[in-house]
């Protein structure tokens, strides 16, 4: 008897488009805004106390590998400057391949 294949779910949240990192007492926050509208918010796995810098880094990395594995797609992050010295948004867009095709 022969399994039948599955169909390869989308995911249900979509490609990024931004990023908004909070530094709160509890933690480093992180917001994901999609390209479809959607959001997806929850805790970015580093300590307290990293360093800003850091933390908009592991920010990016978690972006990137997300949309890498769950989309097979490459995005570039880039930070806008700070509004507030606890706030940061990033844009994120599908990377640009330099080869041609």
């Amino acid at each position: 008897m022969r399994r039948k294949k599955a169909k390869r779910k989308r995911p249900a949240w979509g490609i990024p488009k931004g990023i908004v990192l909070l530094a709160t007492p509890e933690g480093w926050r992180t917001s994901v805004v999609t390209m479809e509208g959607g959001m997806l918010c929850g805790r970015l796995n580093v300590p307290i106390n990293t360093d800003p810098q850091d933390a908009r880094a592991a920010a990016a990395v978690m972006v990137t590998e997300l949309a890498r594995d769950f989309h097979d797609t490459r995005v570039d992050v880039s930070w806008d400057p700070p509004r507030e010295p606890w706030s940061w948004t990033a844009r994120v867009s599908v990377a640009v391949d330099d080869e041609p095709p």
